[in-house]
């Protein structure tokens, strides 16, 4: 049992053994059985948890039972984060936060609402891990809440106003382009697939600087797809594959959320966040099939299917970084390929990257931070698919869909160290399970904020 665990049962005349054999407790990780006290003024009801073997992943997802147990309660103390050490901490802050998650329009207020107060009991004293831990959640809370808006709400100018409020809490510096900016500094691929929406697209810039440091420790460029609704243009989605699209810029609520959380955790390098937002509709001015764009900084692309859309606005924003930054790392978060779906199932992303620092980087944050990715091959073989007779590539090269898309976007990079993270795989929940929420997840904001504040450019330097 826990710290404190002794002098609470003394207090609520409690055999905690005796109530631990009675439920067939086992400690795994996020088990809960409740236990009610009757006769105390302070409290109401005692909750067994399980922590397994109290690391990170078992303390996320204890986290993420009591979050779920303590819905609509006032106030919930524990001593489970008197166990925990720092990563602990803040392993559990988030899974207890996530798990609390819930987005409602209803005109009679939401179904359940999170515990509205938590007390980390025999935790000791360690503010600066709490409000990193803080920072971490409330990122990927932003992040998911982002991804459910709904789309009559949602568009490109909708994204940019909270990337405004993003910046304007976080310290950051923000430019928008507009469709007319857009096209007068060329970028193609935004605007076509922008071009059949009543709501223009919009492509924007987040910096952040390292506060009170000399010579920040290099310079990282983020990019986001954000597709504020997929259709499928002229190729239009069926039905059914229509009613999640609302969470198709994914990439760009995780880049915002993740630039909104790098002062918290005293980032030590030089970081921008680009997304390219834009709405796939259909109308008379929709981009068709057999159409060339041209993207910045000129490579042209031959659409052969207009639901391949988003490695068109990712190849504007990935172009510009290379050309504009010049950072040390790139990497771009999407809902790209429905083939990643085929490949992982729907509970880890994939990811790609062209250089093995880079690419250990990216796995060890994945494995700290709890949101699981699985490398890809960035498989040469099958470069030739994309090729095109009018234009310099085919946007839809075909299977294997997912490498091929990142074949596509390679292009783009020039010679910065890349990686592409398609998290099309894990962009939906359908259930709720440890700190996932039934819906979108907003996956991606955790990975990148564990490797940005361990010196990112260790590997690639």
């Amino acid at each position: 049992m826990g710290p404190g665990a002794a002098d609470l049962a003394d207090e609520l005349g409690l055999d905690l053994l005796a109530l631990l054999e009675h439920h067939e407790a086992t400690g795994k990780a996020g088990q809960v059985h409740r236990h009610p006290v009757l006769g105390h003024d302070g409290v109401r009801e005692v909750l067994l948890v399980g922590v397994g073997d109290t690391g990170s992943d078992a303390l996320r997802a204890s986290g993420a039972a009591i979050g779920r147990a303590c819905r609509d309660r006032e106030v919930v103390a524990t001593t489970i984060t008197g166990l925990a050490d720092d990563d602990g901490l803040r392993a559990f802050v988030v899974g207890l936060t996530l798990a609390s998650f819930g987005f409602h329009a209803r005109s009679a207020g939401a179904k359940a609402q999170p515990v509205r107060r938590v007390l980390l009991v025999e935790s000791g004293d360690r503010p600066a891990a709490l409000d990193k831990a803080v920072a971490v959640a409330a990122a990927g809370w932003t992040a998911r809440y982002l991804a459910t808006v709904p789309s009559n709400v949602k568009n490109p100018a909708w994204l940019a106003d909270r990337a405004r409020e993003a910046a304007d809490g976080a310290g950051l510096t923000i430019r928008v382009w507009d469709e007319k900016q857009l096209a007068a500094d060329g970028f193609g691929g935004i605007l076509a697939v922008g071009s059949a929406s009543a709501t223009p697209p919009r492509l924007i810039r987040l910096d952040y600087t390292p506060p009170g440091r000399g010579k920040a420790k290099g310079h990282v460029a983020l990019v986001g797809k954000g597709i504020t609704f997929d259709t499928g243009g002229l190729s239009i989605k069926p039905g059914e594959a229509m009613v999640n699209m609302k969470r198709d810029m994914t990439g760009g609520a995780v880049v915002i959320a993740t630039m909104a959380a790098l002062a918290a955790l005293e980032v030590p390098v030089k970081v921008t966040g680009l997304i390219a937002a834009a709405e796939n509709a259909i109308g008379g001015a929709a981009m068709r099939p057999g159409d060339v764009i041209r993207h910045y900084g000129g490579r042209t692309t031959e659409v052969t299917n207009t639901d391949a859309e988003g490695r068109l606005v990712m190849a504007d924003a990935l172009a510009y970084a290379v050309d504009e930054i010049g950072p040390d790392a790139l990497v771009d978060i999407a809902t790209l390929t429905g083939a990643m779906k085929v490949a992982l199932g729907l509970r880890t992303g994939g990811y790609f990257a062209d250089h093995e620092g880079l690419a250990d980087a990216i796995a060890a944050a994945s494995a700290s931070s709890g949101e699981r990715l699985w490398r890809m091959p960035l498989a040469d073989a099958y470069e030739e698919l994309l090729d095109s007779k009018v234009a310099d590539a085919d946007n839809a090269a075909g299977g294997p869909g997912a490498i091929t898309a990142a074949l596509f976007l390679q292009h783009f990079t020039g010679d910065v160290p890349w990686a592409h993270l398609d998290v099309a795989s894990i962009g939906d929940a359908p259930s709720d399970w440890a700190e996932w929420t039934a819906g979108p997840t907003g996956f991606g904001s955790r990975v990148l904020l564990h490797w940005l504040e361990n010196d990112p450019l260790a590997g690639i330097r």
